[in-house]
Formats: C-alpha cells, sequence, structure tokens
C-alpha cells in the first residue's frame, strides 16, 4: 500500500500551531534558553519551516506577546457585561482575568516575566496591551461613581491612579495565584475585590484618607 497523504495545512493553522509550541517554550523555559529547534519540534515542523514563517527568534516572540496579549485584553472586555451594577462589572472582569491567566500560565509567564525583563520592544508590546486595560478599569470606575451618584466628579486623574494600582494589584496576585496550588481565580478575583472595593466605595462617598499634617505635629 501507498503511503496515506495527508491534506496540506493552511498557513494561518501551521502558524498557530507554531506560535502555541513558542508560548509554552517561552513561558516555561524562558527567551533566552528557549531554542528554535526545540519550537520546531515541539510544533511538529522543520526549523527553516519557522524561520519562513516568522522570520527570526525576535520575530517569533514578539508574534507571541501580541497574540496573548491580544487574548487577555478580548478575556476581560467579553467578561463585563455593561447591563450589570458596577460592582458587578469589576467583579466580573477581575474574574475574566484571573481566569485567562489560569487557563493560560505560560502566555501569562511570556507577557508578565519574559517580554518585560528582555527590553525594547518587548517591554513596549506590554506596556501597550497594559494601557489598554488600565484605560479600559478607569472607565469602569468612573462608570461606578457615576452609578452610585456619589462622587460624579471624581478627577479623571485620579481615577487612573487608582486603576493602575489596581491593575498592578491584580498582575501581582496572578502570577502569586499561578505559583500557589489550590487557589482559584475565583478566589483570587475575591480577594482583590476585598482589598480594593471598600476603599473605593469610601473614596466615592467623600471618605476620603489624608496624609497626616507632619508639619502641625512637630510643632505639637
Amino acid at each position: 500500500m501507498g503511503a496515506v497523504k495527508t491534506k496540506r495545512m493552511p498557513r494561518a493553522v501551521r502558524e498557530q500551531q507554531m506560535l502555541d509550541a513558542a508560548v509554552r517554550t517561552f513561558g516555561q523555559r524562558g527567551y533566552m534558553a528557549a531554542s528554535m529547534d526545540e519550537i520546531a519540534e515541539l510544533a511538529g515542523v522543520s526549523k527553516p519551516l519557522v524561520y519562513l514563517y516568522l522570520n527570526s527568534k525576535e520575530d517569533l516572540f514578539t508574534a507571541c506577546i501580541r497574540r496573548e496579549a491580544a487574548a487577555l485584553t478580548e478575556a476581560v472586555r467579553a467578561g463585563v457585561r455593561r447591563d450589570v451594577p458596577a460592582d458587578r462589572q469589576l467583579w466580573e472582569g477581575l474574574g475574566a482575568f484571573f481566569t485567562h491567566t489560569a487557563q493560560n500560565p505560560d502566555g501569562w509567564s511570556v507577557l508578565h516575566l519574559q517580554a518585560r525583563t528582555h527590553g525594547e520592544p518587548f517591554a513596549a508590546e506590554v506596556a501597550a496591551m497594559r494601557a489598554e486595560i488600565v484605560a479600559f478599569v478607569t472607565q469602569l470606575i468612573l462608570a461606578a461613581a457615576r452609578e452610585a451618584h456619589r462622587d460624579p466628579d471624581l478627577p479623571e486623574s485620579e481615577v487612573a491612579g487608582l486603576a493602575e494600582a489596581l491593575v498592578g494589584a491584580a498582575e501581582s496576585l496572578a502570577a502569586w495565584a499561578n505559583a500557589t496550588p489550590g487557589v482559584t481565580a475565583r478566589q483570587t478575583a475575591a480577594t482583590l475585590m476585598n482589598f480594593a472595593w471598600a476603599g473605593l466605595g469610601n473614596l466615592m462617598d467623600g471618605r476620603r484618607w489624608s496624609p497626616p499634617d507632619v508639619s502641625h505635629e512637630a510643632g505639637g
């Protein structure tokens, strides 16, 4: 009997297969330690084919960053329903974030660890993704303030700082959760909600914490 002929795989499918292998390799071994030979073998293709499709190790890593960043951003946006209360929107956004990072630990490693530690242009790609998520969270917090009719004039610059803090905490918690056996995405999201929402509620009610008057204390 002759050899069974297999259908030629479409380029887009083959490329995603290579990216899957690359994300797994970069995420688990790190950018510097990962080799194109290893990625090609995991993808089930020849190394020349990887170079033909994705040019170089640097271009392949950039393609991985872009794909994983787009997937994470889309997951967060898709996880938020606009027809529910503001606190529920934030809860759903956090839940979507932690669910995605838990289900895609190698992709999260590429974004959170590898891309940030190997300089430009990799860090710039992640910074663009992060800015998009911060802008999205900023709008969620502003919507919460308006919905509550507590502080509709809450300065957007202050809200942007809160969003930066919230996203930074989410990033750290995602790394912690992925490294801690038994911690679920729901538990992680609840931890951050409990940490953040009470403070946001106080701020919207006008109950702001202010630093002590150092000069008054010194004089007293």
